[in-house]
């Protein structure tokens, strides 16, 4: 395709003779261009959202506080009911110990008859402290 059926104009024979065409701007020239920053107009100030993020920060230690102080008194009344508890469990400790404790003296006076100058009950141990008993020894059912 030539440059005469291009530009529509018959009979040229060189480019040179081709009428120049330039973009140029429309008529009235071109808007403004707008290169500011953009910030929106719309919603809540800075201010509105530091105090409402505060608030519920705030509301929230407040929950907090308030399970914290349930969850003492909830602790507190497990303690104390286990301190009420206590003694009557440490009674039952003591009585099956005592039980155990004899069933355990008679065991080693059986096994001990035939060993002259045994004792029953006394410790083989003679650095003159007290040694709790070997509970292991007593409670079977355990091990």
């Amino acid at each position: 395709m030539t440059e005469a059926v291009v530009r529509k104009k018959p009979g040229m024979v060189s480019v040179k003779e081709m009428p120049v065409l330039q973009d140029g701007p429309p008529p009235g020239g071109f808007p403004p261009v707008r290169y500011a920053r953009r910030i929106p107009n719309k919603g809540p100030s800075a201010v509105a959202i530091f105090l409402t993020a505060f608030g519920a920060f705030s509301w929230g230690m407040y929950q907090v506080g308030k399970g914290n102080k349930i969850r003492r008194e909830l602790k507190e009344e497990k303690y104390a009911a286990r301190r009420a508890i206590l003694p009557m469990l440490q009674a039952e400790e003591d009585e099956r110990f005592v039980k155990e404790w004899k069933k355990y003296l008679e065991e080693e006076a059986r096994i001990m008859k035939d060993v002259p100058g045994w004792k029953v009950g006394e410790s083989v141990y003679h650095s003159g402290k007290w040694v709790p008993p070997a509970t292991g020894e007593l409670r079977p059912d355990v091990w």
